[in-house]
């Protein structure tokens, strides 16, 4: 990009022109302390770093820091190698002034007089920079980027330091919005988990409440092979909640087209357990296999092959389909008979702890880990009567409502940061310190 499309009073600088670009280096996870000197990995900034360094999640050994690199206030740390190249080159702003570390296979950027550290670390997050940095990426199963390659990087900036400040302000305004947000994400999950234990353990009355645990009223409960349950409920094999029993899906890989039947594999789940259908397949098959392996609404799917044992067995619950659809032969269907047990109970109690134990149990781990007809069968299930069910699933349903709320204020919010970042990294939406100030030229 030329200077003449800039704003008036902002820059175009390679990186290398505006600060240093260097290696980190570092040792390895043997160094790692839990109450050691805190240090940015370069897997760190995938998995917890944002733009800006909020907190940190490895720490190493004080004996060992001298392997690695010391971080000033301001530096900028980029990861060095990625699974993608679109990945390669994410990077945070360390800001504070107290001891840190980067590790090995990071690159620091450490800027000059004028640049605002802040706004670099969202700066070079930027979709412009993202897709220089692509670019740059070399190599096959795993893609690195050059200290070379960073220090041509594309750096857009105001030349007042003070309008850098106002863009971070915005931003990281709206990334303390996302934070505020994801932890209540995180608290509706645990919240979700401890419901589930009380609700699969004590079940609820007829006015909406939790039975007293058994420690407060041990008339209310029996034994059971699944541990002390309420009178009313009793524990019964899946076999017996099923229309028929568990069918492999149809294995159709040499006929797979642009046009045909939807055909649903694990890479269409979400981490959720729900299906997202835009990334499912096609496939031609005959009328015959439309009717045999069919998948319908609260049909139950669950994974029958996995690189995993803990990813044996993990169910999906179907919700209404747009089309047709079959599904996979590394997954089993599970049609529900509703008289027994409400399919969203299934899903949840196939999601239990103590079904998972029990099918991971069933697992055949001798080459990939998989599960059968015959383990799953005999599963036992905690059942309870129709009216109860359905009071469950009532308060089920409205827990998910509230978490499905939340992702959807946070997926807002994302998509406004998105928004700003590309506004306000290119100068396209000014902010009031650029008019405030006399802009410089």
């Amino acid at each position: 990009m030329s200077d003449r499309r800039l704003p008036q009073g902002w820059r175009e600088a390679e990186l290398g022109s505006v600060g240093a670009c260097f290696r980190g280096r570092g040792g390895t996870r043997a160094d790692e302390q839990a109450d050691g000197l805190p240090c940015i990995r370069y897997g760190d900034l995938y998995t917890h770093h944002d733009c800006i360094v909020r907190s940190f999640c490895s720490a190493i050994s004080p004996t060992r820091a001298f392997a690695y690199t010391a971080l000033q206030s301001g530096d900028i740390v980029f990861a060095g190698s990625g699974e993608t190249p679109e990945e390669i080159g994410r990077a945070t702003a360390y800001c504070d002034s107290s001891k840190a570390y980067a590790g090995g296979d990071t690159i620091i950027f450490r800027p000059g007089p004028g640049l605002v550290s802040r706004f670099v670390g969202y700066a070079v997050n930027s979709v412009a920079a993202n897709r220089y940095k692509s670019k740059m990426g070399q190599g096959s199963s795993v893609f690195h980027i050059s200290s070379e390659h960073l220090s041509r990087l594309p750096l857009r900036f105001p030349s007042l330091p003070e309008e850098q400040h106002c863009v971070a302000d915005v931003l990281q305004t709206v990334d303390a919005a996302i934070e505020h947000t994801s932890a209540l994400i995180a608290k509706t999950q645990q919240i979700k988990a401890g419901l589930m234990h009380d609700l699969f353990t004590r079940g609820v009355t007829p006015d909406g409440q939790l039975r007293p645990a058994r420690e407060e009223a041990p008339k209310l409960y029996k034994e059971s092979p699944l541990g002390w349950i309420p009178k009313e409920w009793d524990v019964r094999q899946l076999r017996s909640c099923l229309l028929d029993n568990p069918t492999n899906g149809i294995y159709k890989p040499a006929h797979l087209i642009g046009r045909g039947t939807l055909l649903i594999g694990q890479a269409a789940f979400t981490a959720e357990r729900s299906i997202d259908f835009s990334l499912s397949r096609r496939a031609v098959v005959s009328d015959e296999e439309l009717r045999r392996y069919e998948v319908a609404a609260d049909n139950v799917l669950v994974s029958r092959v996995f690189a995993t044992v803990e990813g044996v067995g993990l169910p999906t619950l179907v919700p209404a389909l747009p089309e047709p659809a079959v599904y996979e032969s590394n997954m089993m269907r599970l049609r529900v008979d509703r008289n027994a047990i409400r399919p969203r109970l299934l899903f949840e109690w196939l999601r239990n702890p103590l079904a998972r134990q029990r099918i991971e149990a069933g697992v055949n781990a001798s080459n990939q880990a998989s599960v059968n007809q015959g383990a799953l069968n005999p599963l036992p299930v905690i059942w309870q009567p129709s009216e109860e069910q359905d009071r469950l699933v009532d308060i089920i349903e409205e827990h998910d409502e509230k978490y499905a709320s939340e992702r959807a204020t946070l997926a807002k919010m994302q998509s406004v940061k998105r928004g700003l970042m590309h506004d306000l990294l290119t100068g396209r939406v000014r902010v009031p310190a650029a008019e405030l100030k006399e802009v410089a030229i």
